[in-house]
């Protein structure tokens, strides 16, 4: 069972799903991405994350994709490089019917005080609001429910993580 999920005690205890809003703080621990706003769009199957510079590349035999992510909107002075293994290429169509080839990932996600792993697929989503889509299959059935007009249920407690960042580069 993945990391941070309640397993039944017995047949009669109800597990009642987690509350999320549209919108929420999350983190990308795997990728070493502290805080990242997350629209949450359940009408998209895949998560995807907003990503540039993205090289593919083979080592030790494995394909691999390295990437560059600036995770706050309208602040190219925090920029994080990562590294992951290529789980698959799909073509995968926008809102708007346009289809693109995009490399897929699988990473942890935390949310609030649970984390567990996540397929997502890297794409430029400079001209979006949110850095992250948070895809419906992420949200995984029965767990949570979205609740539409609330946002960042979850609580705000990640954005702190950029406060060290940004501090140390403003003292050197």
């Amino acid at each position: 069972m993945p990391c941070g999920f309640r397993r039944m005690k017995s047949e009669k205890e109800i597990i009642k799903p987690n509350r999320i809003g549209w919108r929420e703080w999350v983190a990308l621990p795997g990728l070493d991405i502290p805080a990242i706003k997350a629209k949450v769009d359940t009408g998209a199957r895949t998560s995807s994350l907003h990503t540039f510079h993205i090289e593919s590349f083979r080592e030790k035999g494995r394909d691999m994709v390295k990437f560059h992510i600036h995770p706050l909107q309208k602040r190219t002075d925090i920029e994080i490089i990562c590294v992951a293994p290529i789980i698959d290429t799909r073509i995968v169509k926008d809102s708007g019917g346009h289809a693109e080839e995009r490399h897929v990932i699988m990473t942890p996600l935390r949310l609030g005080k649970m984390e567990w792993p996540i397929e997502v697929t890297l794409t430029s989503r400079d001209d979006m609001l949110f850095r992250m889509l948070l895809g419906r299959t992420a949200i995984i059935d029965g767990h949570f429910r979205v609740s539409p007009g609330e946002s960042y249920v979850t609580g705000k407690s990640f954005i702190t993580a950029y406060k060290r960042i940004i501090g140390k580069r403003m003292n050197s």
